[in-house]
C-alpha cells in the first residue's frame, strides 16, 4: 500500500506552495498578528478562492474542483507551511464536511458552490464548557426552529457568516445551519494566543435554525465531522512542524558559538533529531488517515485519532525547540518563531485537545482489539 502523494499531487502540492510563497510572507502573518481590528487577511482569501483550493474537495456538480480529499490534504499542508491567517479550516474541514456528509440535496445546492467560490465563510459550533463533547455537555436548544443558547470557544465565529451548530432538539442533539448575520446572534471576540486565528463566543436568543442531517443524530454527526477535520488539520500541523525544523537547522548552521555552528554541538543536534523523528511519526499517521478518509474506509475513526495526536505532539514539540534552537532571540518578537508556537498552541485545541483524542485512540484500539 503506497501512502504517498502521486506525481500529479505532488506537483499541486508543489504550486500551492510557490504560490503560498508569493502571497503569504510571513510578513502577511504578522500584518493580522499586529493589527487587533483584523481578524483575517481577506486579500489572501479572495487569493485562495481564486485558485480554487476552497473548492478541492467539493463535487464539481456543486461548483468545486472535484479532486478529493488527498489533494485537500495537500493544501492544507501547505497552508499549514505558511501559517494562513484565513479562515480556510472552519469553512472547508468543518461546515463544506458537515454539508457534504449530512446535507440534503438543496442544502448542498445552496451552500457548497458559496463555499467553492469563497462567497462564504464558516464555523463549527460545538463546546459550551471544557470537557469531553457529551449530550449532556450541551445545554444550547431548538424549540419551534428557533435556536437558543451560548456557544464558546468558536474558531472564527466572529467573522464566519453561518455555522453549524449542535444543539438540543427534544431530548437528543441535532446539527443545525444558522445565519450568523440575523439579529438574535451576539458575538464577542475573544483573546487568544494566536490572534492569527480568532475565536468568539456566540450567543444565540431565538435565531431560526435549519437541521441538517436526521434528527437526534446530532452528536453522532459531530463525531464525524470531528474525524474528518483532525486528518486535515494534522497536515497542516505537519506542513507548520517541517517548517519550524527547517527554521532551527538554518539556524544551527549560521549561527556560530566559540568558533563553531552550534548545529555541529551533540545537544543541537540531538534537538534536530528528535523533532525530525516527531515529524515523520506525524506524517507517516496523517497519511493513514488521508487514506482511510479518502477511501471511506472503517479505520477512519482511529487513523483519524493516530493522525491527530502525533500531528499535534509533532508541531508542539517542534515549534518548542525551534524557539530553544534559537536561544534568548528565540523569545523576542522579532524572530518568527513564536508565530509557530502561537499556531501550535491554537492548532491543538480546535477540534479538541490532544488529551481528548488520546482517549478516543485507546477507545478506538480497545474496539479493534476486541473485534479482533
Amino acid at each position: 500500500m503506497d501512502f504517498d502523494y502521486t506525481d500529479d499531487q505532488k506537483f499541486l502540492k508543489s504550486e500551492a506552495r510557490r504560490f503560498l510563497e508569493g502571497n503569504c510572507g510571513i510578513g502577511v502573518v504578522r500584518g493580522v498578528l499586529n493589527d487587533p481590528a483584523r481578524s483575517y487577511d481577506e486579500a489572501l482569501w479572495k487569493a485562495v478562492a481564486g485558485q480554487g483550493w476552497l473548492g478541492a474537495a467539493i463535487p464539481e456538480a456543486h461548483g468545486g474542483l472535484g479532486l478529493g480529499h488527498i489533494e485537500l490534504a495537500a493544501i492544507a499542508e501547505e497552508l499549514g507551511r505558511a501559517l494562513a491567517p484565513i479562515p480556510f479550516a472552519s469553512t472547508v474541514y468543518f461546515l463544506a464536511e458537515a454539508i457534504l456528509l449530512a446535507g440534503s440535496d438543496a442544502q448542498k445546492t445552496e451552500w457548497l458552490p458559496k463555499i467553492a467560490a469563497g462567497e462564504v465563510i464558516g464555523c463549527f459550533a460545538t463546546n459550551e464548557r471544557p470537557g469531553a463533547l457529551t449530550e449532556a455537555q450541551i445545554q444550547a436548544r431548538v424549540e419551534g426552529g428557533k435556536l437558543t443558547g451560548v456557544k464558546i470557544p468558536v474558531t472564527d465565529g466572529d467573522i464566519a457568516d453561518v455555522a453549524v451548530v449542535l444543539a438540543k432538539e427534544g431530548g437528543r442533539s441535532s446539527l443545525f445551519l444558522v445565519n450568523l448575520h440575523d439579529a438574535a446572534v451576539a458575538r464577542e471576540t475573544l483573546e487568544t494566543l494566536d490572534p492569527t486565528r480568532s475565536v468568539a463566543k456566540l450567543t444565540f436568543s431565538g435565531v431560526p435554525a435549519e437541521r441538517l442531517g436526521d434528527a437526534g443524530e446530532g452528536l453522532a454527526l459531530a463525531e464525524q465531522v470531528l474525524n474528518r477535520a483532525a486528518v486535515l488539520l494534522a497536515f497542516e500541523q505537519v506542513g507548520a512542524a517541517d517548517r519550524a525544523l527547517e527554521m532551527a537547522k538554518s539556524y544551527a548552521l549560521e549561527r556560530y558559538a566559540f568558533g563553531r555552528p552550534i548545529g555541529s554541538y551533540q545537544a543541537i543536534k540531538h534537538k534536530l533529531a528528535d523533532i525530525y523523528i516527531k515529524n515523520v511519526l506525524a506524517r507517516s499517521n496523517a497519511y493513514y488517515g488521508a487514506w482511510a478518509l479518502e477511501s471511506g474506509a472503517a479505520e477512519l475513526p482511529l487513523a483519524a485519532a493516530a493522525a491527530r495526536v502525533s500531528a499535534c505532539e509533532a508541531l508542539w514539540f517542534a515549534a518548542k525547540e525551534n524557539v530553544q534552537t534559537h536561544g534568548g532571540m528565540g523569545y523576542t518578537w522579532e524572530v518568527d518563531c513564536h508565530l509557530f508556537y502561537r499556531r501550535a498552541q491554537q492548532l491543538g485545541l480546535v477540534a479538541g485537545g490532544a488529551k481528548a483524542w488520546k482517549e478516543r485512540l485507546v477507545a478506538q484500539l480497545e474496539r479493534r482489539n476486541v473485534a479482533a
